[in-house]
């Protein structure tokens, strides 16, 4: 009898042995586990498809697609602002990048210029990334809004007026274009966003094509965005499981963005840059 009791208790041992295996507990998980492992994979693809939606965007308007992904992130993630500006960097980063490599090549950005406007930006990144990481995010997210919306607003209003020139402007004063970047630095620390800054300014006052103006923000953003998520991961503002999917998405379209660019008319290009911008300031808006 003992010894059966004997054979039967090394036989649990064995048993126990094998649901202990890593590969059979994976089969053998809780439905909590199933659960929690689904909902990851779930969250993975959204985030890598809104990519795809922000790459194809930036690829279009010459941005990273942050300004368009940042409060999308608060919506359905629920980041608060700095998270969800320090997890889109992980998008930007490779979205300007390449971005910047397909407009150098198909539009042939003057690279002294993007050089000056890079440089200078790179000096006021990191001070004011490392302000907004403490500031409130409610104050973060409607100084966000007033600013996409204070874009749109000025370069409507220029189109509407006919002030904009779509030829090239006469001549690029190299001081001023500093100065550009400077600012444009300081809107990549603090919204993780310099290169939406950048386009209208350069058409409406520099009298640049909207290609041309386009490939330049994102020279400027090239840099100063991969020193800012840096500072952002520095203190635990990125979500790297979502950061992740969403810049392979970007990168999977942001091509195609660029291809469709050169197919569009100057004004309507301008336009439909404005409507974007005040789309996103209304859904930034809307969370409060």
């Amino acid at each position: 009898m003992s010894r059966e009791r004997g054979t039967v208790g090394s036989a649990d041992t064995v048993l126990a042995g094998k649901i202990s295996d890593p590969a059979l507990s994976i089969l053998l998980c809780s439905p909590a586990s199933s659960a929690r492992m689904i909902a990851t994979v779930i969250r993975a693809a959204a985030a890598a498809g809104l990519g795809g939606m922000a790459g194809l965007l930036g690829g279009l308007f010459g941005v990273g697609g942050g300004f368009l992904v940042i409060p999308l992130l608060g919506f359905f993630y629920g980041m608060d602002q700095q998270t969800a500006q320090g997890t889109a960097l992980m998008m930007v980063v490779p979205n300007v990048l390449w971005a910047f490599s397909q407009y150098q090549r198909r539009f042939s950005v003057d690279v002294r210029m993007a050089a000056t406007i890079a440089g200078s930006a790179l000096i006021a990144t990191y001070p004011t990334a490392r302000f907004a990481t403490g500031l409130d995010p409610h104050v973060l997210r409607l100084a966000f809004a007033v600013f996409l919306a204070t874009i749109a607003v000025t370069v409507a209003y220029c189109l509407r007026r006919g002030n904009v020139r779509v030829g090239t402007g006469p001549t690029r004063a190299w001081g001023w274009t500093t100065v550009v970047g400077l600012i444009g630095g300081v809107f990549s620390g603090l919204f993780g966003v310099g290169g939406a800054f950048v386009p209208p300014l350069l058409t409406t006052f520099f009298g640049l094509r909207q290609l041309e103006a386009q490939g330049l923000a994102l020279a400027l953003v090239s840099p100063s965005a991969l020193l800012a998520l840096m500072t952002y991961a520095r203190v635990g503002r990125v979500d790297w499981l979502v950061g992740l999917p969403l810049a392979l998405g970007g990168i999977a379209a942001i091509s195609a963005g660029v291809a469709f660019a050169s197919r569009l008319p100057e004004r309507r290009m301008r336009l439909a840059f404005c409507g974007l911008l005040l789309i996103t300031a209304v859904l930034l808006a809307a969370r409060g």
